[in-house]
């Protein structure tokens, strides 16, 4: 009877739905040297957990690292390429609200007349050009369903 409850123990520890105490259980059966000869190949598994349980870390670790004194060092170069960041975005405001802007209003209305239909025959020139490259879309895909027949 305690052989059935051992495998039944070592099958729900496999589905990991063992309590503690039942861990417990197993460590002990498998501890002692009357295992079954089936159930041998899990005692490897249960001496190594005692095994490891026992091993102490002995080495002295370093108080100082290398990495804090890299971190240092890129909080610095980061604050510092932050601050030219700033500082620049500050100086091209600056400098270009010195500038004049070209694209401001015009004084004369005949300039003004001039101008914009200078820009609205450039502007008809090019939809000109898009509405001949849908033309030539457009003959194309009635070419292609008069040779692909749907």
């Amino acid at each position: 009877m305690a052989l059935d409850r051992i495998e039944q123990l070592v099958e729900k520890y496999f589905e990991a739905q063992t309590s503690i105490a039942e861990e417990k259980e197993l460590k002990v059966y498998f501890s002692s040297s009357n295992v079954a000869q089936h159930l041998q190949q899990y005692q490897i598994v249960f001496g190594y957990f005692e095994k490891e349980k026992k091993e102490q870390f002995k080495a002295t670790l370093p108080l100082e690292t290398k990495t804090l004194k890299k971190a240092t060092w890129l909080a610095i170069a980061a604050s510092v390429t932050v601050f030219l960041g700033v500082g620049m975005f500050m100086y091209t405001n600056n400098e270009q609200a010195k500038i004049p802007s070209e694209y401001g209003t015009y004084e004369n209305p005949e300039v003004a007349l001039k101008e914009t239909q200078k820009a609205l025959a450039l502007l008809s020139k090019h939809v000109n050009t898009g509405i001949e490259s849908v033309n030539y879309i457009t003959e194309y895909e009635t070419s292609k369903n008069r040779i692909f027949k749907k």
